[in-house]
């Protein structure tokens, strides 16, 4: 008697639910998705239970006929691929034909369709997988795909559901993402017979993206806050067929990064308000969490996570989806190209919108644009001993504060200057235990190309606006007055800003300088280390860090730069690998030098109790004023914090 025999097809359906459908979430996310293939431009969704009772999803879709829609309850029947090949160019958010089975095979469904010129529709009921009834049905275009007890012939799965608030919350998660990646689409969300929301469709072309995804998140999160648009056009070498034409093969390599992303000071203590999308499909991908927190370079603080919903559009060929049963993941061919293009577009949103300059002219890592003169002014006679004495430690390695004759009294007017993004108010620098900030809205609005249109005076950058010296609290934080309101400024975070940028341009400019060691160390690694550090050898040298081969897997360590001040240099070195490795190569190799480069600024930086004349702050603002970030310190700390008149009439109690 044969041991191994072929399962009975039941059995088989109720395995492949078991990967396809976790929870009642993932019975929402077939449903929605085959509405959103089907072109609906409606869909309707109901849920009762957190799901457990039943799940209703309506849409004005295309519809199927009675044939079509039969054969859609068999495993892999689908109408969106027909071939091997198919699988290489993926359009449609489902493409294996196992969802309805799946769903089916645990659940009581009904289905009902009409296709638009049909005089009748079609009604299927389906009990575990069974079909119990077949019949004519009378019904509006479209589906509506209803689903009852779900797991009720699989107990053992019942069992490990959560409460109906935890399945309920991951139900309305799922359908925010999918209301964000299609704002043309009307989305209607009713839990328990009460309407949760009701969201219209947004004109959403080429030209109006941008503003359509802002609404659609006004609508969904209902707060306002700052957001900061992407919108960058690449491309990167990807093999191509042969048989392509060079229009074909242009767009295969054209790669698109656009969406929102929070303004330096909005974070969050964890990824929940990080939304990547590849080709409108949300996905999870550690690589492009990776990519996304290098494009922020120094604006977050350790242990926080920036907020974004950022959209990559991108070659079907260039993307593998077919990786993950339910499609959270993907996998690019160009992993490292990708990840590049990715940080690259959130730097430059960050930095042009500092800035207010075409993303064409945005700098790589940091503006190319002189800085402030500082470092060639001469010293004011009346700084005080503490700067003097830290100038003559720095030399020339970081450049001092220098003071201009302006009275204290008077107003720093930086009208003229180019305007940064607007500062948050009341920015929380607390840790990952502090309060979390919601989805923002930019300062300025956005037209209907996408483009930034000149901002008010109540919404413009903070640097941009008069500003006029009060005095300083605690000799640590400066308090300034706007037309707007009052302003404070950390005086050693703004001083760390404007060392940190000036020795990154120094960096940048030049080859970093070497020290010669002592006692040169060699350095063994396992053969993957040592051939990945042998390709990274350039990145390395032009850091200021001197090594060579010395054998087959052992380097030569004879200089570091003359900043790095670590008693033990081998360990300095492995740790930079480490960090390279982590971040990918060609990703950001400048950051591979920041942390030294941080401890050391924030060595001689300006400090609390430092005492400094009024030309001194008024110098230190101006200085700020240049920096590329200037509303964070390297550690992603925030050197300015404004509260406006509304918020300090609330504090008074004048208003409500």
């Amino acid at each position: 008697m044969n041991r191994i025999r072929l399962l009975p097809e039941q059995v088989a359906n109720q395995i492949a639910a078991g990967e396809v459908v976790e929870r009642p979430a993932s019975v929402v996310k077939e449903l929605v998705e085959n509405s959103l293939d089907a072109q609906a431009s409606r869909i309707t969704v109901e849920v009762q239970m957190g799901g457990r009772s039943l799940m209703r999803v309506t849409d004005d879709g295309v519809g199927m006929n009675r044939d079509d829609a039969l054969l859609s309850l068999e495993r892999h029947a689908t109408s969106k691929i027909r071939t091997a090949e198919d699988l290489g160019a993926i359009l449609t958010m489902g493409f294996r034909g196992e969802a309805l089975p799946s769903i089916a095979s645990v659940s009581r469904m009904t289905i009902m369709t009409r296709e638009c010129d049909a005089e009748e529709g079609t009604q299927i009921t389906i009990h575990g997988g069974k079909i119990l009834d077949v019949k004519a049905a009378g019904c509006a275009s479209g589906t509506v795909m209803e689903v009852r007890q779900l797991f009720f012939n699989l107990p053992a799965r019942r069992k490990f559901l959560r409460s109906e608030e935890t399945e309920r919350a991951h139900i309305q998660h799922y359908l925010t993402l999918a209301a964000l990646a299609h704002p043309a689409v009307a989305f209607t969300f009713v839990q328990d017979g009460r309407l949760v929301w009701q969201l219209p469709s947004l004109k959403a072309d080429a030209m109006n993206l941008l503003n359509a995804l802002r609404e659609r998140m006004r609508a969904l999160y209902r707060a306002e806050a700052r957001l900061i648009p992407v919108d960058f056009d690449g491309a990167f070498d990807f093999p191509l067929s042969s048989e392509m034409s060079a229009e074909e093969a242009s767009n295969s390599n054209a790669v698109r990064v656009w969406g929102l992303i929070g303004a330096p000071g909005v974070s969050r203590a964890t990824r929940d308000e990080q939304h990547l999308f590849v080709n409108r499909r949300p996905v999870e991908n550690r690589g492009l969490n990776y990519a996304l927190a290098e494009g922020y370079h120094t604006a977050l603080m350790k242990g926080r996570y920036p907020v974004c919903c950022l959209f990559l559009e991108i070659s079907p060929g260039a993307v593998d989806v077919n990786i993950h049963p339910a499609k959270r993941e993907v996998k690019f061919h160009q992993e490292q190209a990708v990840r590049r293009m990715v940080s690259q577009a959130v730097r430059e949103a960050l930095v042009g919108f500092h800035a207010k300059a075409p993303r064409s002219q945005a700098p790589s890592a940091i503006a190319t644009r002189p800085l402030a003169g500082p470092a060639e002014a001469p010293p004011s006679p009346g700084k005080p001993a503490s700067m003097e004495s830290r100038s003559r430690d720095v030399t020339t390695d970081i450049p001092s504060l220098t003071s201009k004759t302006i009275e204290p009294s008077a107003t720093l007017d930086v009208s003229n200057a180019t305007p940064p993004p607007p500062i948050l108010p009341r920015i929380s620098h607390q840790g990952s235990t502090g309060p979390t900030e919601h989805f923002p809205t930019a300062g300025a609005a956005l037209d209907a190309a996408g483009a930034s249109t000149p901002l008010s005076s109540e919404s413009a950058p903070l640097l941009q606006v008069p500003l006029r010296l009060l005095g300083v609290i605690g000799k640590l934080y400066v308090v300034l007055e706007s037309d707007r309101g009052l302003v404070l400024l950390d005086q050693h975070a703004a001083h760390e800003r404007i060392l940190f940028e000036q020795m990154l341009r120094r960096l940048e400019q030049n080859e970093a300088p070497s020290q010669r060691l002592l006692l040169p160390e060699t350095i063994e690694l396992s053969p993957r280390d040592a051939q990945f550090l042998r390709e990274q050898m350039p990145t390395l040298t032009r850091l200021g860090v001197g090594l060579s081969d010395f054998g087959e897997r052992t380097f030569l360590l004879d200089a570091l730069p003359p900043f790095v001040k670590v008693p033990d240099a081998r360990r300095f070195v492995l740790e930079l690998i480490d960090e390279l490795k982590a971040v990918g190569a060609g990703v950001n190799s400048w950051r591979l030098n920041e942390q030294a480069i941080t401890k050391t600024v924030c060595r001689h930086a300006i400090k609390a109790n430092d005492p400094l004349a009024g030309p001194e702050l008024e110098q230190l603002i101006e200085d700020l004023r240049h920096c590329v970030m200037p509303y964070t310190c390297p550690h992603g700390r925030p050197t300015l914090i404004e509260m406006n008149f509304r918020e300090l009439e609330k504090k008074f109690g004048r208003i409500q």
